[in-house]
């Protein structure tokens, strides 16, 4: 994703409700909220900033952090939940501190992160993050370009939309989290939430400067007057994550032992688990043990606090814990182990569409393929897949979807109680 940046205007955590009620507006305000408030202090000096640099070790941040973390990493929200982002911020040899997608990934910096449009798309109820042009002019159904552009037509969770430049330069969405009125009902000032590097950000404007920011750079402020029909398919209900419910409450960090993902997520198969036996409370250790579905898999003796790589051949859902000298059990870590495989045609395929994706998963529910077009910036397309076409494990690509030739992202998308999988291939589409 290119550098979306989407400004909210928003307002509490209900039960999906219809669009236009302001339950379910005060509800998009409420969940934008819960990722531009959280707080986070790093433990390490090497989780890499978009802005430049390094976050600060010991040095507070408020929101998450920006990073188009794409298939390389996780989106915060949509593949991992909150409390997992805030477990790896307070293990030192987590991916956040380990890895940096700096010059790998387009606009990318740490391994978990968001963009304004996975912000924004989070915080709307979809089930998965939509790019911010789909808030511009004439691409959606039930979005509509507000009639006065100024400060005293806005309303909690209308969108402030910027062009992209050219072709292949990004876009930018805001949305409006607030508006305050005086006693005789004036605008004094208009409230923003947005994603931007290096964390999502909070903005109160007068009424005044707000209109100054609409009118630079060719912003629009549009209005989501139908979220059903904005959101089509792409609806979180029917999925597991966003789990809102799970984001919005505080978690009991681990301070015994924590993954290099953190707590509370899936791996792929292949993927060592990395456990970081770190003893902050300096109780003394004896063992970690490691259990699949309640039943022993390895007790490993310890000497003292330090780094257990292992590579776990069984899928399943796993929990690991640390003995401590006295011989109590320290809290659990829960991780599951999950297999995906995608399998796409060999040869070149049609941009017209009729080829097949075939697919097949362990101990993880497939729910999407995702299409990204690397020739067409509106090329963006998530096609949810049905129980028919799991049974199946395959997929075919609809006829004249794919409106231009060139290379070809699939992505294969899986969802486990405790997170996301994706696993991406590439292929060239001709005419």
């Amino acid at each position: 994703m290119k550098s979306f940046l989407f400004l909210l205007v928003v307002s509490s955590l209900h039960a999906a409700e219809p669009a236009s009620s302001d339950a379910a507006l005060q509800s998009t305000v409420d969940r934008a909220r819960i990722l531009s408030q959280v707080r986070w202090t790093p433990v390490a000096g090497t989780m890499p900033n978009r802005k430049g640099g390094f976050f600060e070790a010991g040095k507070e941040n408020v929101g998450v952090p920006y990073s188009s973390v794409r298939s390389e990493g996780r989106y915060i929200g949509f593949d991992i939940g909150l409390r997992t982002f805030l477990a790896a911020v307070e293990n030192p040899q987590s991916v956040l501190y380990t890895e940096n997608l700096t010059g790998k990934v387009s606009n990318a910096a740490a391994y978990y992160g968001s963009v304004c449009s996975a912000y924004t798309s989070y915080a709307l109820g979809c089930g998965i993050w939509e790019v911010s042009r789909r808030y511009g002019p004439q691409i959606s159904d039930g979005i509509r370009l507000v009639e006065s552009q100024s400060a005293d037509a806005a309303q909690p969770g209308d969108v402030i939309y910027t062009p992209h430049a050219t072709e292949t330069s990004g876009s930018h969405v805001e949305m409006v989290t607030a508006v305050i009125k005086d006693a005789a009902g004036r605008v004094i000032s208009v409230r923003v939430d947005e994603s931007r590097p290096p964390t999502t950000a909070t903005t109160e404007r007068s009424a005044a400067a707000f209109n100054a920011h609409l009118a630079s750079r060719n912003k629009q402020l549009f209005r989501i007057t139908d979220r059903e029909a904005w959101r089509g398919s792409n609806r979180s209900e029917p999925l597991l994550f966003p789990n809102y419910e799970a984001d919005a409450a505080k978690p009991t960090i681990n301070r015994v032992l924590l993954l290099d993902l953190g707590d509370w997520v899936p791996y792929q198969k292949s993927e060592p688990v990395k456990f970081n036996v770190m003893d902050r409370d300096q109780l003394g250790v004896k063992s970690l043990v490691i259990r699949r579905g309640g039943q022993m898999v390895e007790e490993i003796a310890l000497e003292g606090p330090g780094v257990h790589e292992h590579t776990l051949d069984n899928c399943g859902d796993y929990t690991a814990q640390v003995i401590h000298r006295d011989g109590k059990p320290s809290q659990a870590c829960e991780f599951a182990v999950c297999d995906l495989q995608l399998t796409l045609p060999k040869d070149k395929v049609s941009m017209k569409g009729g080829w097949q994706v075939v697919f097949s998963a362990e101990n993880i529910k497939p729910i999407v393929i995702y299409l990204w077009n690397e020739a067409d910036s509106y090329g963006r397309h998530p096609l949810f897949l049905t129980e028919e076409q799991r049974r199946a494990g395959s997929l075919t690509i609809p006829a004249n979807l794919l409106q231009k030739p060139g290379k070809l992202q699939v992505w294969l998308i899986g969802e486990h109680k405790l997170g996301r999988l994706k696993l991406r291939k590439d292929i060239t589409m001709v005419p």
